[in-house]
């Protein structure tokens, strides 16, 4: 049987019924007489599930609270029962919410996609180009791109959706949530991916580190004794970093927990820990800091979509190619992609 969503995108949830609710007569009331399920009633509710609150929920989205409120009693009237359950604090999904949650989020993404390409299926008219990435992407490579892209673009805006963790990125993306996501290689990916070549991990040592003032690469095996300067679990950088150092045989001791991956290096320069970090996330001025590791600790960093590229990702994965490649350094540390 097809999900409600598919059906509501097909046009069968139509005129105030469901046909999986005892054809039961549904009001909607946004838009009195169509009767019919709102893409931007489902959008709320996503939204308000996303922020875990009605307030916050009403704040991303530019509208006033009570105009949330009627959009969500709108859409729990359509479906016959609450979506939504209220706490002492914000609020979660009832187990019916849970159950349709995936589905909304498809239905949604599946309508952007034909936002999209109703937009760009012309060509480079006009439109957005939507790039699903990690932050620390954008701060190490993707700013000069960007520039390029809007002196050469103009008429196509970027899009940036960022995401804490690779894993989520994947998912979002092959749900249709962006026209191209740029990050580490995602495993058993069946759309196109583009390799855009590797980067290597390097480590920043305190000035007083026995191992600090040594010309060379470093073994990260070497600095299991050393407290470290670690990422919250909600930075993504926090997976591989515990990934390289098992992989090195031992658990990095925390001395000082961060979020940033550039209050990170520097808190290492200031003396408070080591910290292992993408080559490209070093400041230009804190270069002279990191040291190479032996075995290398590498990711491979590529474009990926869910389907074919749209003729305005193609053109920006064209840009992003243009620089060198770095290739995979022999006897490579290999980090997985989520």
């Amino acid at each position: 049987m097809r999900s409600w969503a598919k059906r509501m995108l097909d046009g069968d949830i139509i005129q105030g019924h469901n046909p999986d609710m005892n054809d039961k007569p549904m009001l909607i009331a946004e838009e009195p007489g169509t009767g019919a399920v709102n893409l931007r009633h489902l959008r709320a509710w996503v939204t308000v599930v996303d922020e875990g609150s009605v307030t916050a929920g009403a704040r991303r989205l530019g509208v006033s609270q009570p105009a949330l409120s009627q959009q969500l009693r709108a859409l729990e009237e359509f479906f016959g029962n609450r979506l939504l359950e209220r706490l002492r604090r914000g609020v979660q999904p009832t187990p019916l919410g849970r159950a349709l949650l995936g589905d909304a989020r498809g239905a949604l993404a599946a309508a952007d996609r034909l936002t999209r390409q109703a937009r760009t299926i012309a060509g480079f008219d006009v439109g957005v180009l939507e790039v699903a990435t990690l932050p620390t992407l954008v701060d190490s490579m993707l700013i000069e791109p960007l520039r390029r892209w809007q002196s050469e673009h103009p008429q196509v805006a970027i899009q940036l959706h960022e995401f804490a963790l690779q894993a989520t990125m994947n998912e979002s993306v092959a749900m249709g949530v962006g026209d191209l996501a740029i990050g580490v290689r995602p495993p058993n990916w069946s759309g196109p991916v583009v390799s855009l070549g590797w980067e290597q991990f390097v480590v920043v040592l305190p000035p007083n580190d026995p191992l600090a003032g040594r010309a060379g690469a470093v073994a990260l095996r070497d600095l299991a004794d050393r407290s470290w300067i670690l990422y919250e679990p909600s930075q993504g950088l926090a997976d591989y970093v515990a990934t390289a150092c098992a992989l090195a045989g031992f658990r990095p001791r925390k001395a000082v927990l961060t979020s940033q991956v550039q209050a990170a290096v520097r808190l290492a320069a200031a003396g408070l820990g080591a910290v292992l970090v993408p080559s490209a996330n070093v400041p230009e001025q804190l270069a002279h800091t990191a040291r190479t590791l032996e075995p290398p600790v590498a990711w491979e960093l590529t474009v990926f979509a869910r389907s074919a590229l749209s003729a305005p990702a193609a053109a920006f994965v064209e840009l992003l190619s243009r620089g060198p490649m770095a290739s995979l350094p022999a006897h490579a540390v290999v980090l997985p992609g989520g």
